[in-house]
Formats: structure tokens, sequence, C-alpha cells
């Protein structure tokens, strides 16, 4: 049996196929929507150290799908409301369900955004049933919808975080993205760039640049364009074919991920930084909205610090959250409720689950 795994957050009760036993079956082209907040792990019935680094099992939950004809089949991953940003992962396995002896790792994603996306799979064969078991990226929950296609819906999927090597630093907002078009894509009818600053949900198109033809109708293979990036931060440029109907799915040409102003300093989601510091997620919130911030102990609900501020995205000690008290405390989490009066529309609160990174080292 061929298993994919596939990894997410949200914020409901807990679902009916939790446990491996009770997976739910899908339908090709059926659209369903779950969650994984309230789930638990079977850990007799996975093993990280067939994933590495890919996955840590927090709050898994399981799907069958099984196809009538063998080819080529997309997971489209969509509407995700998740509690952090890192959207889901998926992983496929073959072997034999909660017998983690006979797994064979196929395919592991880690998304690291709330994007819509789909994660192909070749070669599935007809009649081989195949599980799908989702779970929170680093901890995080989600709501989502998913589907097994044959048609690929959003963005192809990439990977987070980025390598510090893979960083470009630029001291300037202006940016030059150049690509090539290769002539099994000259049909398509342009190229979209799409842009997203690592703590945001979702990347942004902020261009359609379409395929120029020459007088004869060929297509040009050779473009580029310059863009301004709004602000400090680490940025993700994508150029992704846009999908004619009928056509192929959409296609990553390039890649890059731009680090402009403090963001060349800043360590990346997901890493220990260096300071007694936690970073806030406060680039997600308007500008000039007014924030309340609560801190408390996870384990008893203690107050540990209240603050009220502006939001001022160009002020990055603004979202730095001293903790070398804590950490002498001996805390290793912390809780933060952040509640958001924007501008304009009605407040919103937001739940976090933070580390406390381990105090530096004394000489």
């Amino acid at each position: 049996m061929v298993l994919v795994g596939l990894i997410c957050k949200t914020a409901n009760a807990q679902v009916a196929n939790d446990n491996i036993e009770n997976r739910r079956v899908l339908r090709l082209e059926e659209t369903i929507t779950s969650s994984t907040t309230g789930c638990t792990v079977q850990r007799s019935c996975v093993d990280e150290h067939l994933t590495g680094k890919c996955i840590e099992y927090h709050n898994d939950q399981w799907f069958e799908f099984t196809p009538k004809a063998s080819g080529r089949y997309f997971v489209n991953i969509g509407g995700q409301k998740c509690r952090d940003v890192r959207g889901v992962q998926l992983v496929v396995l073959l072997g034999q369900p909660c017998q983690p002896a006979t797994y064979r790792i196929l395919s592991c994603t880690s998304l690291g955004t709330q994007d819509d996306v789909f994660v192909t799979l070749d070669s599935l064969r007809a009649g081989q049933p195949y599980l799908l078991d989702v779970d929170g990226y680093l901890k995080d929950f989600c709501q989502f919808s998913l589907q097994v296609s044959q048609t690929a819906t959003g963005m192809p999927v990439s990977y987070f975080p980025p390598s510090p090597t893979r960083l470009l630093p630029t001291a300037s907002r202006m940016v030059e993205l150049s690509w090539n078009l290769p002539d099994s894509l000259a049909n398509v009818p342009a190229s979209r760039v799409m842009r997203r600053e690592i703590h945001q949900y979702r990347s942004t198109e902020v261009r359609r640049v379409p395929v120029r033809r020459d007088t004869y109708g060929k297509p040009e293979t050779s473009y580029a364009i310059t863009d301004t990036l709004p602000g400090p931060g680490i940025y993700d440029y994508q150029i992704v074919t846009e999908r004619a109907e009928p056509g192929p799915s959409a296609t990553r040409l390039r890649q890059w991920w731009y680090a402009y102003g403090t963001a060349a300093t800043m360590p990346l989601p997901g890493t220990v930084p260096n300071r007694n510091v936690v970073e806030l997620p406060l680039r997600k919130y308007p500008a000039k909205a007014r924030l309340s911030v609560v801190v408390t102990d996870p384990a008893n609900g203690r107050i540990l610090l209240a603050r009220q501020l502006i939001n001022q995205p160009g002020e990055p000690r603004q979202r730095e959250l001293p903790v070398r008290k804590w950490q002498e405390a001996g805390l290793e989490k912390i809780a933060v409720e952040i509640t958001c009066h924007p501008p304009r529309g009605d407040f919103f609160v937001d739940r976090l689950l933070l580390n406390i990174p381990a105090p530096a080292a004394r000489p």
C-alpha cells in the first residue's frame, strides 16, 4: 500500500479520521474540508526517522484514495486558515498502514505558506490504495480543503524556509527579475510574478507578463522586469506560468529569496536566534493598527507581560520580546495573545504558542 502524508494547521474539533483505521476515503475530483485541531498522533504508525527534518508529527489525520486508472494525479490544497503562517505538508509513503518498517518515502513536502498549491504524484497505479496523512507543520493548526484530481489547481508547491546561503542580500528596494520561457511552454498566455514576504500568509501577484510574439507568431523566450520592495524583510519571488484552458498545469520557471534592510540579519522562522529575544509576527498586521499583546505562562495561565502599541512595520525593535528572565526561570514556551484593532474593520484575536530559545552559553 502507498501512503501519502499531508500536514497542516487549523482550529476546530477533532476529526473522525484522527486514527488510521478510521481514514476517510476520497473520490477522484471530490473536494473535502478538514482541520487538524484536536488531532493526536498514533506514534506506532509513523516514523520521523524516515522523513528527516521534513516532518515533526503533532496532530495528524488520515485519508485514502484509490485511482481507477494509472497515471499522473494532483493533490490540490487550498482554503487554508491557519494559526500561524506555515501551511501544510504532504508526505507520500509506500508500505502497509501502521507498519513503519514497510514504509518507503515517495515524497515529502513542506509548504510554508497558505497559498493554494498542488503537489504532483506521478505514475500512480490503478487499484492501488494511497493514504494521505495530515499534520501541522512546526506544530501549526489549519483548516484546509483537499482534493485528488487529474487537473492541478493553484501554484506548484515551493520549499520553505530558505537556506541562509540562498538569500540574496540587497541594499536597494529595486530588484531585477529575469527568466526564460522554454519552447515546451510556448503556448502559455503569460507569466505571473508572485511575491510574498516571509511572514505573510499568501503570495500576491505583482505583475502579469503576457507572452510576446513576433510577426510570425513565434514566442519570445527571454523576459525581465523590475519590482520595488515595499519595505525591509525577506521576500520570496516566484515566476509561475498562467494556465491556459485547456493546457498544462502551472509551472514555476524561477524562484528567488531576497533579503532587504534589517532582514539580512534577522533569523529565519524555525531557526534559533542568537539573542535573548523572541520576534513577534507583527508584519502580518496593518500599519497603525492598535495592538494589545498579552504574554502568559502556558502551564498555569499566569500573565508575564501586557503591552499596548501602535504597529509600525518600519520599527524592527518593536517586534522583539526580551525573554532572558523567562529563560532564567526555566520556561521553554510562552503563550501570546494579540488583539488587533485595524484602522478599518472589526478587531480580531490571534493566539500563538512560541518557543523560547535556549540561553546563550556563558563564557
